[in-house]
C-alpha cells in the first residue's frame, strides 16, 4: 500500500480512530451492564460487516474476499472476537480507563511472542521495555488495590487474544490486501456470532436509545477501523504509532465524564509507563 506523505492529516485522522475506539469502549461498558454481553458482540460484528457490504462489495466485489490464506483469516478473526467479547465483560468489572490500559500490554505481549512465532530476534532494549511495561500493569492492577480479580483475568484474556490476533496480522500482510482482512474480521464476527445467538439471545428488549446505542458499536468499531487504516496510507508508520495511545487519553477523559471515575496516582503512573514501554517498541521495531 503507496504511503502519500500528508503527515498532519494522518495524524488527525489517527487522532479520530482511536476516539472512535475509545466511544466504542464507553459504550459498550454502558450497555454490558444491562444486556448480554455476546449480543453487544454480535451487534458490533453485524454493523460493521454490514457498512463494509454497502459501501465497499459494489466497488471491490470478488477482492473483498479474495485471499491466499482462508484458514489464518478465519483464525485470526476469531482472535479479534475473542478480543471484543473478553474487553465488554471485562467492561462490567472494570473502569473504562485501566481497563484500556491493560490491553494496552499487547504489544509487550507481541514482542516476547515475535521471537518463537515470526523469527524475530530480542534485543535487550526489547526485554527491558517489556518488562517495564508489565510493571506498569501491576501498578493499575496491584495486589490490595481497588480493581475486580475477575475483570483483571478477562482483560488479560483479552490481551492475549489480541496479541494472537497481530502476531497473525503480520504473517497474513505481506500477501494479503487490508481491506480483505479487515473485512473477514466483520464476516467471521457476523457469521459465528449468529450461530451462537441461539445460546445467548433474550434479556430485556432494548429502548430506542439503547437500540441507536448498540447500533453505534458498528458504526464506532468500523469507522475506527477505517480512519485508522487510511491514516497509514496518508503517514508512516513510525511517526503515527505514538498517536495510537491517545486512546488512553480519551478513555480516561469518557470514563470521567460519563462514568465519574478518575483513575488514582499509582494507576496514571501505570499507564504512562505501559505506553512509554509500547511507544520504545514500537519505534524500535519500526526502524
Amino acid at each position: 500500500m503507496p504511503v502519500e506523505h500528508h503527515p498532519l492529516r494522518g495524524m488527525l485522522l489517527m487522532l479520530a480512530a482511536v476516539f472512535c475506539f475509545a466511544l466504542l469502549d464507553a459504550t459498550a461498558k454502558h450497555l454490558s451492564q444491562t444486556y448480554p454481553v455476546p449480543m453487544l458482540v454480535w451487534a458490533r460484528y453485524t454493523l460493521h460487516c454490514l457498512l463494509m457490504v454497502i459501501f465497499l462489495a459494489p466497488s471491490l466485489r470478488w477482492k473483498l474476499v479474495a485471499t491466499r490464506r482462508p484458514a489464518m483469516q478465519i483464525v485470526r478473526a476469531l482472535m479479534l472476537v475473542g478480543t471484543t467479547g473478553f474487553a465488554m465483560a471485562a467492561f462490567r468489572h472494570l473502569p473504562l480507563a485501566e481497563t484500556t490500559a491493560l490491553i494496552f500490554v499487547t504489544p509487550l505481549i507481541v514482542a516476547l511472542l515475535a521471537g518463537p512465532f515470526l523469527g524475530e530476534k530480542l534485543r535487550p532494549l526489547h526485554w527491558g521495555a517489556s518488562l517495564c511495561g508489565f510493571a506498569g500493569a501491576l501498578l493499575i492492577a496491584r495486589p490490595g488495590g481497588a480493581l475486580n480479580l475477575t475483570g483483571i483475568l478477562l482483560v488479560l484474556g483479552a490481551a492475549l487474544c489480541y496479541s494472537i490476533y497481530q502476531i497473525q496480522t503480520r504473517l497474513l500482510s505481506p500477501t494479503e490486501n487490508t481491506l480483505t482482512l479487515l473485512f473477514y474480521t466483520a464476516l467471521v464476527g457476523t457469521v459465528s456470532m449468529t450461530l451462537a445467538a441461539p445460546l445467548f439471545w433474550g434479556g430485556p428488549l432494548p429502548s430506542w436509545r439503547d437500540g441507536i446505542m448498540i447500533a453505534a458499536l458498528g458504526i464506532f468499531g468500523g469507522g475506527g477501523h477505517f480512519l485508522l487504516t487510511h491514516a497509514f496510507r496518508l503517514a508512516p508508520a513510525t511517526f503515527l504509532s505514538p498517536f495510537l495511545y491517545a486512546q488512553l487519553i480519551w478513555a480516561t477523559l469518557l470514563g470521567w465524564l460519563v462514568f465519574d471515575h478518575w483513575p488514582d496516582g499509582a494507576t496514571l503512573a501505570g499507564m504512562a509507563i505501559i505506553a512509554a514501554a509500547s511507544i520504545v517498541l514500537a519505534l524500535t521495531q519500526r526502524r
